[in-house]
């Protein structure tokens, strides 16, 4: 199964904890393709920054273990409007999560997500 792992995954499976070990069974399972949206590796970054700690190490272990999914000025500006109709629903759904979801669609994969944002969406698998 092709999977985009959000970056509410990444930061579970890198703390540890029941969420974590959830995580783990996916990222790891060499049956799945695990994907990563490049922004997750900014809000990755951002994460350990805020925590003063060091997230190279977190980009090496992503880096080896899922493809990078870049995307170019199209791809965003359907984010952009993904984003906006969404918003329309949820208030408060992130700019980055539209990215993800739009991700998910194009290369027909699930997300891999704590964030309660994305229930509902039938691309979602969340674990808590």
């Amino acid at each position: 199964m092709k999977i985009v792992v959000d970056s509410h995954s990444w930061i579970d499976y890198f703390e540890g904890g029941d969420s974590g070990k959830e995580a783990m069974k996916y990222i790891e399972d060499s049956n799945n393709e695990i994907v990563t949206n490049i922004l997750n590796l900014a809000e990755i970054s951002s994460f350990f920054d805020r925590k003063g700690k060091d997230g190279q190490e977190a980009h090496k272990i992503i880096l080896s273990n899922s493809k990078i999914y870049n995307f170019n000025v199209d791809f965003s500006r359907e984010a952009g409007r993904l984003h906006a109709q969404i918003r329309k629903k949820i208030k408060d759904f992130g700019l980055i999560d539209a990215f993800v979801l739009l991700t998910a669609r194009k290369i027909n994969a699930k997300v891999l997500t704590g964030d309660s944002h994305f229930k509902g969406f039938k691309e979602a698998i969340l674990i808590k």
